[in-house]
């Protein structure tokens, strides 16, 4: 029997549709093996709703790599990041996580290098003088030492992972500039520590720009709620004295967590 002209085009037309619809696949259906590196800043250390397995490395599920996994749903996860990492500790200890199948790589690392639970302890318990001594011998090394050693692990991530997305996250400033009240800390050592972390960052943007990864800076995000703020999103002086002067949960997701999100 002859199909009549019109219904066989319409056929034609629907097996094409059909036909398409089979193969096209969502962008969110692409493979994304996602692995998290870093230190506590990004294992979450301060933002409570820690994974016991996880230990001293105090990996929060309120941290920005779990937020992201938990949003995005990637193929593989894994988190690796740990309180208290240096780069040597992430080439070490860490780094095996990473592998030519991964697709993706978040990372925040360098302030241990640096020092910063020292320079911290220093600037509560000491002197104006002595706090400003420690903030100047650390970055002394960040701009002598610590480009080396962001160099090589960038190139051993590299080298594991040719094709991986890498985002680095940095650090944001700790105090509000020239609050009208600010309890604790002179303002001469607020300005200090200030400083720090604007070279800190400078040398990790300059590291992140010769590997060619992509930098997500978090300042954007936390400007206006670092410490002495009406809505500060760190936290200051607490009990367990160690998660002082990290990211909230809310600083998780308010700040690392969006400013991943805005490089996608």
């Amino acid at each position: 029997m002859r199909v009549p002209r019109p219904i066989a085009l319409a056929a034609s037309a629907l097996t094409l549709i059909v036909g398409i619809a089979a193969t096209a696949q969502p962008a969110s259906a692409a493979t994304v093996n996602y692995v998290a590196l870093g230190d506590s800043y990004a294992s979450g250390l301060g933002a409570g709703s820690y994974d016991s397995a996880s230990g001293d490395c105090k990996r929060s599920n309120n941290a920005y790599p779990k937020l992201w996994a938990n949003a995005n749903a990637p193929t593989s996860f894994k988190f690796v990041a740990c309180s208290g990492a240096t780069t040597t500790t992430v080439m070490n200890s860490q780094l095996s996580a990473v592998s030519s199948s991964t697709t993706r790589v978040t990372l925040t690392i360098g302030g241990n290098d640096a020092g910063f639970s020292s320079v911290m302890e220093t600037c509560v318990l000491g002197s104006d003088s002595e706090c400003i001594a420690a903030v100047e011998n650390a970055k002394t090394f960040m701009r002598n030492q610590l480009p080396g050693r962001l160099d090589s692990l960038y190139g051993a991530i590299r080298s594991r992972a040719a094709t991986a997305r890498v985002i680095v996250l940095d650090y944001p400033r700790l105090y509000i500039p020239n609050p009208s009240f600010c309890a604790g800390l002179s303002n001469t050592k607020r300005s200090a520590l200030n400083g720090a972390a604007d070279v800190l960052d400078g040398v990790i943007a300059s590291a992140v720009s010769r590997a060619a990864f992509v930098l997500s800076g978090v300042r954007d995000e936390f400007n206006g709620h670092e410490l002495c703020s009406a809505q500060g999103w760190l936290n200051s002086v607490t009990y367990p004295i160690n998660e002082s002067y990290h990211p909230t949960a809310t600083g998780q997701r308010y700040g690392y967590f969006a400013a991943l999100n805005s490089v996608g």
